[in-house]
């Protein structure tokens, strides 16, 4: 099958799967505390994000307070997403940046974007996808499982990068589609499609993906 009918066909079927398509972590609509949150995610599941962030977004509630912030201090609100010295640095950092250099305003475009510590691609297109209505691919550890799965691009053993996969993509996936394609590949990866042992025998997509396939041709 064509890659991009068979991308225009994943995303019809998970959009009935999942009508509302929305971001797991709860940024209340503030790209600044979205791009705080996506930072903390490193390495540390969005449920735990959830949970630190309003005592953090209550002691800073904006990037002018981030900014002003000892990094020891923030250390103390999110020193149970792991990695927290690093975090804590970056989170300052950027805040400082976007005060200084961007009148205090999250960017809306890549370049600026990865000028910001801490502020890789995965993180940019978050941002670009869900604050700005921007086509983005967000290659989080779910999409670039379930897209080589479904053999959208790369294959189960041997997926691509992350940085491939997001070119990959954003070559055969509507525009429109794309933001809501990854967080649709984030549920679907936690409810069907898991690292260990994904529900292939009841999973909507059987029918067109190509592990599925490969395991039925090798089984025969």
């Amino acid at each position: 099958m064509d890659k991009k009918i068979l991308a225009d066909r994943v995303c019809e079927i998970l959009k009935k799967k999942y009508p509302d398509a929305v971001c797991s972590l709860d940024y209340d609509g503030d790209p600044w505390r979205l791009l705080v949150m996506g930072r903390l995610s490193a390495q540390c599941t969005d449920e735990r994000v959830n949970k630190v962030c309003p005592a953090l977004f209550e002691k800073y509630p904006d990037v002018y307070a981030m900014a002003k912030a000892d990094t020891k201090d923030i250390a103390k609100y999110i020193f149970s997403c792991g990695l927290y010295n690093s975090k804590a640095r970056d989170l300052k950092a950027m805040s400082e940046r976007i005060v200084s250099v961007f009148d205090g305003k999250v960017p809306d475009n890549m370049e600026d974007l990865l000028t910001l510590s801490g502020v890789g691609r995965k993180i940019a297109n978050l941002i670009l996808g869900d604050v700005f209505g921007k086509p983005a691919i967000v290659a989080d550890t779910h999409c670039i499982r379930i897209s080589a799965r479904l053999g959208l691009c790369g294959d189960d053993t041997k997926p691509l990068s992350p940085e491939k996969t997001e070119k990959a993509l954003s070559a055969i996936v509507a525009p429109g589609e794309q933001a809501a394609l990854c967080h649709r590949f984030v549920m679907f990866g936690r409810d069907v499609c898991s690292a260990r042992s994904p529900s292939c025998d009841t999973c909507e997509l059987s029918d067109i993906c190509l592990k599925k396939h490969l395991d039925t041709d090798n089984k025969e």
